[in-house]
């Protein structure tokens, strides 16, 4: 094929490329006719997309729009109004996020709060803020006092209450329990004080042969044993031991109420911060010692969190204790 039949080709199959002109023409005459073909006023501007690969089955446009008809696309571009995406549903879960952020913005000592004090703890403008507590005033989650401030409305009363008797201990606690055994691979009890005792109120056994026997519904001291300690502790026992309890969260117990056992136990909090009870990771002496006690603590810090979050408690101070022993141990 010579050099005019391509160009004559090339008006036939105005998409062919030069990689595939050079296919036939490997000589100088390639190069002429792709320039004289494809040459545009301010360069090379193809209206359609760059060669890319294509697959055997994609066929290929046989048509490129003229200079005029170009010119023409482009006024109307030029001329046609920008088009808004409508709402989507991020938007309204954006708005619950909000109205949630304006209940939890309360704290259990506050009796009452300003529309200043709610938009510096929620970061919301105060016409968002004014707009959103309508809702929530309409629904009695929320309540406008006299004075232009805000309180929690009496639904939110009605939610715990129901959510209160609805409560099962057990359900919460003892997965987590569970979970703390298979991962620690002892023996995980949940402990509540009775008067002057504790009682074991639910009780996950480890797989080993030798392990800490402790049953449902067993009575023990309150004075020994890192169970006891921490009820104590976190009931307002006073003295230094109880003291550093309190500040690390967690009571370690090695051989105290027996020679041959150990234990290391952490309070689990309910509503407006009650001792709910404690858990207690326990087993022979000869398996809990400091290695284990550095190498579990952080999942019963974590199983501890996670129950008081579900009991309606608040784990902050738990997480704070959580990082600031991860810290001292050096993770």
């Amino acid at each position: 094929m010579r050099a005019r039949d391509i160009k004559k080709q090339l008006t036939i199959w105005p998409p062919l490329t030069l990689e595939f002109v050079v296919c036939f023409l490997p000589d100088q005459s390639a190069f002429e006719i792709h320039q004289d073909t494809f040459r545009r006023p301010g360069g090379f501007q193809p209206p359609y997309e760059p060669y890319e690969t294509r697959s055997a089955s994609r066929k290929i446009s046989s048509s490129i729009p003229t200079q005029d008809e170009t010119r023409r696309q482009r006024r109307l571009t030029m001329q046609t109004p920008e088009i808004r995406p409508g709402p989507k549903e991020s938007e309204g879960v954006a708005v619950i996020d909000r109205a949630c952020a304006i209940l939890f913005a309360f704290k259990p000592d506050d009796g009452s709060l300003t529309l200043a004090e709610l938009a510096a703890r929620t970061g919301l403008y105060k016409s968002t803020l004014l707009r959103l507590a309508g809702a929530l005033i309409q629904h009695r989650l929320l309540l406008r006092l006299d004075d232009g401030r805000y309180q929690l409305g009496p639904a939110t009363f009605m939610l715990g209450a129901l959510y209160q008797r609805s409560l099962n201990l057990g359900d919460i606690v003892v997965p987590l329990m569970r979970e703390l055994a298979e991962i620690s691979g002892e023996s995980v009890s949940f402990y509540v004080r009775d008067e002057a005792v504790r009682v074991c109120l639910h009780r996950v056994d480890s797989t080993h042969a030798v392990r800490y026997h402790v049953r449902e519904g067993d009575v023990l001291p309150l004075e020994s044993g890192s169970g006891g300690l921490a009820l104590l502790a976190f009931g307002g026992a006073e003295g230094e031991v109880f003291q550093r309890i309190r500040d690390d969260f967690y009571c370690v117990s090695m051989g105290e109420r027996d020679r041959e056992t150990a234990g290391i136990s952490m309070p689990i909090f309910g509503v407006r911060q009650t001792v709910r009870g404690v858990l207690t990771l326990a087993g022979p002496s000869s398996r809990i010692d400091q290695a284990f006690v550095e190498r579990n603590i952080g999942a019963l810090f974590d199983c501890a969190a996670r129950a008081t979050d579900a009991l309606g408690g608040d784990a902050r101070a738990l997480r704070n204790a959580q990082r600031h022993t991860a810290m001292v141990q050096g993770k």
